[in-house]
């Protein structure tokens, strides 16, 4: 793959960690849009594989995904650029609420300004889906398959057990198919078992083990927080709402709480046990994705997985749309962005977000 040069790296995550509002879901549509459509770093193929790595280890997918992107594009270098322009951007905003909060024990009034950046993040999503799963549907068996973690992930079935199960039932129909054959390529990934130094170890105890969404995050940080007595809960309902209206990583909520505990040094150790985790299995697993495909066997346990990935898109997009989408203003609102998305290809999506808070502020005030 053609290496490109770190400010253009630079520049793609950063704006990304400044644009990128809704959750993993939407990150990685967004990050399809840029690299696979507009400017052609990679097919949707193998960044569909890189989607499903991400799936296999712990940590926040969509910043696990932006590390990978640079590391394809840029090497070791680009790895960690991608990585710190993505999640940084969302860290300084956080900090900056977290300063407003402990000041003056309340956050600003911004539901006006967010009341329409959801229908459109849906729309952004749903323009993503359809290419997605043509590249990953591929065949009857894996269609099949795409419909089993549909099913399985919208009846509340753990995200990991999809994605491991489909993965792992890819495997076995496969070797039973071609039980002559040998696996070769693979190398398992193991996961980093887990004042201001039992911080740190708190928060990387959790990048090291946390699987899921952000809302799995929420409740590792209630029992080791809350449940604890270090940190009352409404302060965690408090970080959870930055978390969610702020761009990019949604694990950026504890740099919030980490200031909440012990001021900007509490900040930079929270954040650093939270994000790194995912800087180091990344460095491990990319350099396997390659040879994961190029094996038959293991082959075939990523179609799978890619598919059950865009399965859970979907679900998370449907779930997004029964919250967000709830009468004619915010439908206007996702009817006109995804005309936006799908009629104007070209349109960069951060107008499509900003499109959407500012008709989402205007129609509250009727």
């Amino acid at each position: 793959m053609q290496q490109g040069s770190l400010k253009e790296i630079g520049k793609l995550f950063l704006k990304l960690g400044l644009i990128a509002f809704g959750g993993p879901a939407a990150h990685i549509a967004m990050m399809r849009d840029e690299v696979v459509r507009k400017r052609q770093w990679m097919n949707d193929d193998h960044f569909m594989d890189l989607v499903g790595a991400t799936n296999l280890i712990p940590g926040p997918n969509s910043t696990e995904l932006a590390i990978h992107l640079g590391k394809e594009r840029g090497n070791w270098k680009g790895l960690v650029l991608a990585g710190l322009s993505f999640i940084l951007p969302a860290v300084f905003i956080t900090l900056g609420f977290a300063w407003l909060y402990k000041s003056y024990g309340t956050l600003p009034e911004i539901q006006p300004f967010i009341y329409g950046i959801k229908p459109a993040i849906i729309a952004i999503i749903l323009s993503a889906i359809y290419p997605l799963a043509k590249t990953s549907f591929k065949s009857n068996f894996l269609i099949s398959i795409g419909i089993l973690a549909l099913t399985a992930s919208y009846f509340g079935m753990n995200e990991i057990v999809v994605l491991f199960g489909s993965g792992l039932l890819a495997l076995a129909v496969h070797y039973l198919k071609n039980s002559k054959k040998h696996i070769n390529g693979f190398v398992p990934i193991g996961m980093i078992a887990a004042s201001n130094s039992q911080l740190f170890f708190i928060f990387l105890k959790i990048g090291s083990i946390l699987y899921g969404s952000g809302y799995v995050l929420f409740a590792f940080l209630d029992s080791e927080l809350v449940q604890t007595g270090i940190l009352s809960r409404q302060t965690l309902i408090d970080a959870i709402a930055v978390g969610q209206f702020t761009p990019g990583p949604v694990f950026s909520s504890v740099t919030f709480i980490g200031y909440q505990l012990n001021s900007y040094t509490g900040a930079l150790v929270a954040t650093i046990g939270i994000f790194l985790p995912s800087f180091v299995f990344v460095a491990a697993l990319n350099p396997l994705v390659k040879r994961m495909r190029n094996s038959v066997l293991f082959s075939s346990f990523l179609d799978a997985v890619n598919v059950a990935s865009v399965a859970l898109i979907i679900v998370v997009c449907f779930i997004m749309g029964k919250e967000s989408v709830t009468e004619w203003k915010t439908m206007l609102i996702a009817v006109a962005s995804l005309i936006a998305t799908i009629g104007f290809r070209q349109i960069n999506s951060a107008w499509v977000v900003l499109g959407g808070s500012l008709l989402g502020y205007l129609l509250a005030l009727i």
